[in-house]
């Protein structure tokens, strides 16, 4: 299905919890010099603007980084967050959202690479547009991510953050998101994966954590961020949540103090809420 755009939503509550603890998982692998690898499956576009086109049919971005835009209070770990984002929009003006690969692209070093796959002919072109200049620190291709990752796993380095993280539009991504960590992990066991998926009243949604615990997998971290309670006619992502595997074991506790502030912060009523549980080995 290609009728996906990311820019719907692009700043949302879910990008806040997506991009934050990315930034995490990167800056922890950046504390050994070996080089690694960024895989993106499904990297959209790469920036989005939030003054013109799709952003601006339902402005979700007002309910997520906009209410963190102006804080002067900001955790510190949501600080660096927010700061890469200011770091595109120098006029002080939030006009622009990074997508998960220029987030990666503020956060790796010069020996280490991206590998990004999209499969929207619009977006991918556009990811190509917005990374002619950094050509040299990876590649895009044009691509369904979940086939593209088997011929970049295990990187040279044997060092790498793979984000998967489809539209789920298909209730089938469900499934592909567990065969495609299935083959993965027999490639490469330990890269640090990182699963993004939205809250719904779905059954795929709701059984799709549990599936990902009976990975063959010894450590893993689950986080997950609503800000609302869910509709009562079932309709709509009342939140989102990330799977880890492999996760540092700084991150626990990073977001054990700033979970509760994202609660507070971006909170719509009385079912704002959030899980954080993990197994360690």
């Amino acid at each position: 299905m290609l009728s996906y755009r990311h820019a719907f939503h692009a700043g949302n509550h879910a990008d806040v919890l997506k991009h934050f603890v990315q930034m995490q998982l990167l800056q922890y692998l950046n504390q050994k010099d070996k080089p690694y690898w960024y895989i993106d499956t499904h990297a959209g576009a790469g920036v989005y603007s939030l003054r013109e086109g799709y952003a601006t049919k339902n402005a979700e971005f007002q309910g997520g980084i906009a209410r963190l835009w102006g804080r002067t209070d900001l955790p510190p770990a949501l600080a660096e967050y927010v700061a890469v984002v200011k770091a595109l929009n120098p006029s002080g003006k939030l006009v622009l959202y990074p997508g998960s690969p220029w987030v990666a692209l503020q956060c790796i070093r010069s020996q280490d690479r991206l590998r990004l796959f999209e499969l929207h002919p619009t977006d991918a072109e556009l990811l190509q547009q917005n990374f002619a200049e950094h050509s040299k620190r990876g590649t895009v291709q044009m691509t369904d991510g979940f086939e593209g990752i088997k011929a970049v796993l295990p990187p040279p380095s044997r060092r790498a953050l793979t984000l998967i993280d489809p539209p789920y539009e298909d209730k089938r991504d469900y499934q592909h998101v567990v065969h495609c960590l299935q083959e993965s992990l027999k490639r490469f066991a330990n890269g640090v994966y990182a699963v993004w998926y939205p809250k719904l009243q779905r059954q795929e949604s709701l059984q799709f954590v549990d599936k990902l615990k009976r990975l063959p997998i010894d450590s893993w971290l689950h986080v997950s961020l609503s800000v609302h309670a869910p509709k009562a006619d079932g309709f709509g992502m009342h939140g989102s949540g990330l799977f880890i595997i492999n996760p540092p074991w700084t991150l626990h506790g990073t977001l054990q103090s700033v979970m509760p502030w994202l609660v507070a912060e971006l909170g719509l009523d009385n079912g704002a809420s959030f899980e954080l549980e993990q197994q360690v080995k």
